[in-house]
């Protein structure tokens, strides 16, 4: 099989196709953050209703904040679904993540254990850091080599290829002592 031969979607095995759409899918949304904050949240609603049995003795870690634990842990769940199908509001769903998961620490078992608390802190900081993608050019051409050849001119590229880091003139001919670009590149504010 020749690996540079173009690869259709007719061609390739369902689970392949599934594979990419499910990759396209993940990556315009903030999967990770989302999968993290639901994750965090079935510790913190799991722990202060569960029975642990070592052999005759049962402990059982039920306390007066259950309902509050139950809560944190359902809105926690909700937020991490939300993020994947509402990219929207991931600035909202982070910061409530971080404050559920501060508010966990008091109520629900140290949050989870812990677990809960860092899963949901981890989520709701992704959350946060997620930014949607740039959405591709529609022609190429249009916007090719040539253009950005007469851009870097206009604005005094010279002499090296593009993409090519290299020194600049400092000066330019609209500079004056009040811009940025006089005296080096520091500004005279006073």
């Amino acid at each position: 099989m020749n690996p540079e031969a173009p690869v259709r979607a007719a061609d390739a095995h369902w689970l392949t196709v599934v594979h990419h759409r499910f990759r396209d899918w993940r990556g315009s949304r903030p999967f990770w953050a989302g999968l993290f904050t639901s994750l965090g949240g079935v510790p913190i609603a799991y722990f202060p209703y569960a029975d642990l049995r070592l052999g005759n003795v049962t402990i059982a870690m039920a306390t007066t904040a259950g309902a509050g634990s139950l809560i944190i842990g359902i809105l926690l769940i909700t937020l991490g679904i939300a993020l994947w199908f509402q990219q929207g509001i991931r600035v909202f769903a982070g910061v409530a993540a971080i404050l559920l998961a501060l508010v966990s620490l008091p109520v629900s078992n140290l949050g989870g254990f812990f677990f809960g608390f860092l899963f949901s802190l981890l989520g709701g900081a992704l959350a946060l850091a997620w930014a949607p993608g740039k959405p591709l050019e529609e022609d190429p051409e249009e916007a090719g080599v040539a253009g950005d050849a007469e851009a870097a001119k206009a604005e005094g590229y010279t002499g090296a290829p593009l993409g090519v880091p290299h020194p600049r003139d400092m000066e330019t001919p609209y500079a004056t002592e009040t811009t940025a670009h006089a005296d080096g590149g520091r500004n005279s504010a006073g």
